[in-house]
């Protein structure tokens, strides 16, 4: 009994004796390094390891497999780019005046054709004749004008019906009381010119027929370019005109009797309402 406490004893101090004497160093864990992916294949006793980079150096090496055999989605998002979008040119398009995806011209923003070449003689002696004065008329007001049928019938007589359009360059403003939209003279694929139309309107119910209106006075005023009736924009011309065509008279508003002088052609009938010579 007193043996085995004897022994008991000695090893406590020298458990004590170690713990004392024993320096603390901190704990590392060893870092894991990631194995490459591999595949075995055996033939016979002979196993061959072959990792997965060697095995892409090889399919990209390889002459049957083509790098790009499949397109990018880079690159499918720049062919796509070309072919939606016109080429910078002459307004639009490649430059003629044409788009890249249907050929049809954007007469919207194209200048196609602007002073290429003149029209032959034929169209230049139809669209140059002088005006007829029964044609001519007068507003109350003084201002001679053509109706805007003449300018019609003048272009299909020199470039024949389907020759020539009007092709609208802007969206319709409507504003308080005037309407107005700026369009593009076109004859035999060409412009010609470009004149904003405008036309008074005095109920909403009437903008249709003042768009309608509006159309034609910007034909009128891009036919000067042509030079049809030409001579409506002459002073001494107009002087003329109402000199030997035209009379300036007296008359009498019938609701409120109140007198202004008008104007108006020689060959029509006197004023009757709501004027009234």
């Amino acid at each position: 009994m007193f043996a085995r406490n004897l022994l008991q004893a000695r090893a406590l101090r020298l458990r004590s004796r170690s713990i004392a004497t024993k320096s603390w160093t901190p704990r590392t864990v060893p870092k894991l390094q990631a194995a490459k992916a591999s595949t075995t294949s055996t033939n016979g006793n002979n196993a061959e390891r072959i990792t997965a980079d060697e095995i892409a150096d090889e399919i990209l090496n390889s002459s049957s497999t083509p790098p790009e055999s499949v397109p990018s989605s880079s690159v499918l998002q720049q062919q796509q780019e070309v072919g939606s979008f016109p080429a910078e040119g002459n307004g639009n398009g490649n430059g003629n005046g044409t788009t890249l995806d249907t050929g049809a011209t954007d007469w919207s923003r194209s200048y196609y054709g602007l002073s290429s070449q003149p029209f032959p003689n034929e169209a230049a002696d139809v669209l140059m004749t002088p005006v007829d004065p029964l044609d001519v008329e007068i507003k109350p007001d003084g201002l001679i004008y053509l109706p805007e049928i003449k300018y019609r019938r003048v272009l299909n007589k020199a470039f024949g019906p389907g020759g020539w359009g009007l092709a609208p360059r802007s969206e319709t403003n409507v504003g308080p009381k005037v309407v107005s939209r700026e369009y593009a003279l076109v004859c035999l694929g060409r412009l010609v010119a470009i004149a904003r139309g405008e036309q008074e309107y005095f109920d909403p119910h009437g903008i249709p027929t003042a768009t309608e209106a509006c159309k034609s006075n910007a034909l009128m005023r891009c036919c000067k370019d042509l030079g049809v009736a030409s001579e409506l924009w002459d002073p001494r011309f107009i002087r003329e005109f109402k000199a030997k065509y035209a009379v300036e008279v007296f008359a009498e508003h019938v609701p409120t009797k109140k007198k202004k002088k008008l104007w108006r052609r020689k060959d029509q009938p006197k004023f009757e309402y709501p004027y009234k010579e």
